[in-house]
Parts: C-alpha cells; structure tokens; sequence
C-alpha cells in the first residue's frame, strides 16, 4: 500500500497561442516531476486565453471531440515519467453540447476517465453558461467522479464546484483521498482595491473547509496573469494556488506568480484526522432528505 504521495501543481500564465501553451506545460510537469511530484494538475481551460468573459460563438470552434487532442498530446509524458496527470479541456460532445472538462490519465498513460464540470456559472465575464453544459447527474453518483490512480483515489472537481459542499462531500463519500479543483478565477481590475482580498481569502476559505469537513486533501491550481477582454478591463487572474490537508492547514501555497508548487499527502494523516474528527462517522443520513429541494 502507498502510504504518501506527492502532488504538484502547475499555476503558469495562458497565451493566444495553443502550441506554446502545450509544450510550455509539459516543461513545467517535467520539472515538477523532477522535484517529486506523482500527481500533476493543470490549471481550468490552460489551452486557451479564458474565452468566457465574452459571448461569441466562434470560441466554440475550440472544442476537442474524444479523443481530445489536448489529452492525448500528454498521455504519451505521463507513461515516460510514470506520473498521473490532471489534465483540463474543453469538449464536445455533440453539436451544440459541450462542456468544461477534466481528464485523469494514469501513469501508464491510461486514460482513467473524465469530469464534466457540474457547477456552471454566469456572472459578468463569466459567461459559462453560453458554452457550457453541466456533466450529466447520472444514478448513483450524481456525475462525481473518483479516479483510482498509481498513487491515490483522485476526486476532481472544477472552479465553480468549489463553492458547493455537497460537491466536495459527495466525492470524498466516493473515496477521494484528495479534491483537486482546476480553477480560473481572478478579479476585475476595477473591484481589486476594495473587494479582491476578501474575496481570495472567501475562496479559500471555503475549499479549506471542505478540506476540514471531509477529511480529505484539497488542491486548488489557479492561473496568473491579466488576460484582456475587447470592451472590458478583463481579468486578473490571482493564482494563489494553494494545497490543503485534512486539518485544513495550508501545506503549500502561492502568490500572484508563475509557480510550481508541490507537497508531500499522507494517507496515515488522512485516517488518524478521521478517527480524531469523525464528522463522516456521526452524519445523520436519516435527517438530510431537505438538501433535496431547492429552497425550504
């Protein structure tokens, strides 16, 4: 049995260019996994400039029908460095269906499975819901997912989900030994002064609550950067990536910057924080039917 694994997280600017954005990852995974790391994420949508603060329906054009090219150019880099990988994308399914999308590929170069985002937002610059449709609330697990991966059972949920406990719980009740939440979040320029740092730490606040709730890991990969919008003052994209243990304290965090970030999980901390704080334990099943209805 693996006792600890090491994740890592890439939190790296976007650019115009898709080439550049690719091979500009796998350097940054191969010196991630040079420092350690097992399981490598990327950030919400890296492919791409985020393309949602505007409606246009041109950007639909980019996305990848399965087998998704942006997976498949880093199956091949996981097998060679024996390493999982936590790969964003955007999908199509099917014309007029597409949806924001995680891949985990395992360090074989298998493809584990994908999440489908489930939390769609639109707010302004957000505009997800114009390309977006939410991953499919299938029977039995309500279209969360936990990948059994080389080094840890990987429950991957994205940006959005991370403001929902019943998300963070459901996966961790799957059996996820660690959350990891690909993100692209960042102020409006013109918000920042009086509102930006009460709303990064509200983000991380409450992912370390998740993390606390649930005994569990939480990773969260932003991007940096300020991406600019036509008619807009775009976004700027805070990083502040951040991992998490199951007490809730930062193991490893970031700035604003360019980054790569890496901290050691363990599983024997994961079971003593569970048996010292049993929240799974003492949950009231029989009491929670309300959570079912939209509003009381």
């Amino acid at each position: 049995m693996i006792e600890s694994f090491k994740l890592g997280l890439i939190q790296e600017k976007c650019v115009v260019d898709y080439a550049a954005n690719i091979e500009s990852r796998k350097e940054l995974i191969r010196a991630a996994a040079k420092k350690g790391a097992q399981i490598i994420a990327l950030s919400e949508l890296f492919a791409s400039p985020y393309f949602c603060t505007v409606e246009e329906h041109h950007f639909h054009d980019l996305a990848e029908s399965l087998p998704a090219k942006t997976v498949e150019e880093f199956r091949p880099l996981a097998k060679e460095l024996g390493v999982v990988l936590v790969i964003p994308f955007y999908e199509r399914r099917g014309a007029g269906v597409c949806h924001n999308s995680t891949a985990v590929i395992d360090a074989d170069g298998s493809l584990c499975g994908i999440y489908r985002k489930m939390h769609i937002p639109d707010d302004p610059l957000y505009h997800e819901k114009f390309y977006f449709t939410p991953g499919d609330a299938e029977e039995g697990h309500g279209g969360f997912k936990v990948f059994d991966t080389k080094f840890a059972k990987v429950g991957v949920l994205i940006c959005w989900d991370q403001w929902y406990p019943e998300a963070a719980r459901i996966t961790s009740l799957m059996g996820a030994e660690v959350l990891i939440y690909p993100t692209a979040i960042g102020w409006h320029p013109k918000e920042k002064s009086e509102f930006g740092e009460t709303q990064k730490e509200a983000w991380k606040t409450i992912q370390r609550s998740h993390a606390i709730a649930n005994g569990v890991y939480v990773a969260a990969v932003n991007r940096v950067g300020h991406e600019a919008t036509p008619g807009t003052d775009g976004i700027e994209f805070f990083g502040n990536s951040f991992i998490s243990d199951p007490f809730g304290k930062l193991i490893a965090d970031s700035g604003t910057e360019s980054t790569i970030l890496i901290a050691e999980c363990s599983k024997k901390h994961q079971e003593d924080t569970r048996r010292h704080w049993p929240f799974l334990r003492d949950r009231r099943i029989d009491a929670y039917k309300p959570i079912l209805s939209r509003f009381l």
